[in-house]
């Protein structure tokens, strides 16, 4: 098997978006996770968890779109 043929696979079977969806699942988990161990939000840490919700969101929905075709 060429080194082509290896990177024409991984690009079909869309591995690395996939992984990279994975991964930001658990970071995003993570992020839920110490948030809730907080007893007091300040509103630099509530901003935080807020952007990271709205990138899992967006990324989720690009990823999602990119899968139907």
């Amino acid at each position: 098997m060429s080194v082509e043929s290896i990177a024409q696979k991984m690009l079909d079977l869309k591995i690395l978006p996939r992984f990279m969806m994975v991964v930001m699942t658990l970071v995003y988990i993570r992020v839920i996770e110490w948030g809730i161990s907080l007893e007091d939000l300040s509103t630099q840490q509530s901003a935080m968890i807020s952007v990271v919700s709205g990138s899992m969101t967006g990324s989720l929905a690009v990823w999602l779109q990119s899968e139907k075709g």
